[in-house]
């Protein structure tokens, strides 16, 4: 492609070369470099693109695009332009040829309900006939492949190759994690959304964000550059949900619990097999009934059903996609067992999510709920004594552990969980730092009827300890240690 139409509605600042010269991919990254390439200078958190525009041209490069001035005496294109980030979007959605506009697209953001959404969905699309793609934190996936993802959602020249070849391979949807990392750094800029989702919020990422208002502002954006201009479905009972509705400028359908919700969910039951809810809807009822468990998942189910009726799925297609999920990995996945115990792992990290976590399992009635847990290491500090409040309220005993410590130190991490703890006045509660050998005395301290609960990692197939990535999945750790203890 020419680098004419690559520039195609991309405010520049100047352009210096010759607008004809042919481009063959685009990257970020000098080290992708192949000949022909769009290099786009990006200034990251710890290093500026600038620093390696010298090794993509050595490796042939065929333009820069950058936020500065082109240098004296560098012989290559040069594109300057306002805002890099948002430019290099732009440039990728052209180079792709604009993917998104062939598909239906939905993104999806919040804190918390994400994932399950998009698994809800693509049971959903499946049922009624479609071939779904996902962009989201456990994979990246479509018809005939999957991904394990590297990040929630994919730096923009990423993210547009993806949607490109998903439609190739003849998905006729896309359901997109859309974080707020992505939306403040621009990588959905040039992507068209039929469905923009909100599915709730609390403190998480405040280590980037500093304040609930900037984290608010960050996922309201998705709803801003929706060029589509389709429908936004918000949950109706949280805080944060009410006041993104009453700034929408676009046709809303609100799901929830309270009587105003459009897609509102009523006589619901919950237990340990499941969920079964009469689910109302402007022109109509149904019934459904879920494998999934949990308040949280009936959120995730309603908000599922509105993007659902927004795509014009008829009623039987949704009822029969919710009916076949049964599980989805690391969401308050359930490790069966013969000890009579309740085992769940969960991706739960933040004190809402944890919270609403020991909520659901409570409702279940478990004798006792007993619970391990810890908190990322290099993440947002202000939540950790939060997370400690949440289950010293919650739990009946506490193992405190590691989760991922980066380059923290993970009795550090711990000591700022507990003064969470303590403030709660409760004094069940072991310090093991190690989380194989917690979740193992959790296990054996279990006895029949108790919960337990396995939290913060979810999904998660490593764990990182300083400079070292190890193998680590809670799952197969449970499981191996219930092989140990005699139970299948």
């Amino acid at each position: 492609m020419k680098i004419k139409d690559i520039l195609k509605d991309v405010p520049l600042l100047s352009f210096q070369g010759e607008e004809k010269t042919d481009i063959q991919g685009i990257t970020y990254f000098s080290k992708d470099i192949q000949p022909g390439f769009l290099f786009a200078a990006l200034k990251g958190e710890k290093t500026d693109g600038r620093e390696f525009v010298k090794e993509a041209l050595r490796k042939g490069a065929a333009a820069v695009l950058s936020d500065r001035p082109k240098p004296p005496k560098l012989m290559t294109n040069w594109i300057q332009v306002f805002d890099t980030r948002e430019a290099l979007a732009f440039c990728s959605a052209n180079f792709y040829a604009h993917p998104s506009q062939k598909m239906k697209l939905v993104g999806i953001t919040g804190t918390k309900g994400k994932t399950t959404i998009t698994f809800i969905l693509e049971a959903i699309l499946r049922k009624a006939g479609f071939a779904p793609g996902v962009i989201g934190t456990i994979s990246y996936r479509g018809p005939d492949f999957e991904l394990e993802a590297q990040r929630t959602t994919p730096e923009a020249p990423d993210l547009q190759k993806m949607l490109k070849d998903m439609l190739d391979r003849g998905a006729t949807h896309c359901l997109m994690e859309v974080s707020s990392h992505a939306l403040d750094l621009k990588r959905v800029w040039g992507i068209s959304f039929d469905v923009a989702v909100f599915t709730n919020l609390s403190g998480e990422h405040l280590d980037y964000h500093h304040t609930m208002e900037d984290y608010f502002a960050a996922k309201k954006k998705l709803f801003s550059l929706n060029s589509k201009k389709r429908t936004a479905v918000v949950n109706e009972d949280d805080a944060w949900g009410k006041k993104l509705i009453a700034e929408l400028p676009m046709s809303t359908i609100t799901f929830g619990l309270e009587p105003q919700a459009l897609v509102r969910g009523e006589k619901f039951r919950l237990n340990g097999l499941g969920i079964e809810a009469l689910v109302k809807f402007p022109g109509g009822q149904a019934t459904v009934i879920s494998p999934l468990s949990g308040k949280h998942n009936l959120y995730n189910i309603l908000a599922a059903f509105a993007v659902a009726l927004a795509l014009n799925i008829p009623p039987q297609a949704i009822k029969d996609g919710i009916a076949d999920l049964v599980t989805v990995p690391g969401r308050f996945e359930k490790i069966e067992n013969s000890l009579g115990l309740d085992i769940y792992i969960d991706y739960a990290h933040t004190d809402a999510a944890l919270k609403s976590l020991l909520e659901s399992v409570r409702e279940l009635k478990p004798n006792r709920i007993l619970l391990v847990f810890g908190a990322g290491g290099d993440r947002d500090r202000t939540k950790r004594a939060r997370m400690g409040e949440a289950a010293g309220l919650s739990a009946d005993w506490i193992f405190l552990t590691s989760d991922n410590p980066r380059s923290e130190d993970p009795l550090a991490i711990i000591h700022e969980i507990e003064q969470g703890v303590l403030k709660t006045g409760t004094k069940k509660y072991s310090i093991v730092p190690d989380r194989r050998e917690a979740i193992e005395q959790a296990l054996s301290f279990a006895k029949k009827g108790d919960a337990v609960l396995v939290a913060g990692k979810g999904h998660e197939h490593y764990q990182i300890l300083k400079d070292r990535v190890v193998p680590f999945h809670d799952g197969r750790v449970i499981r191996e240690i219930l092989k140990k203890m005699g139970s299948v």
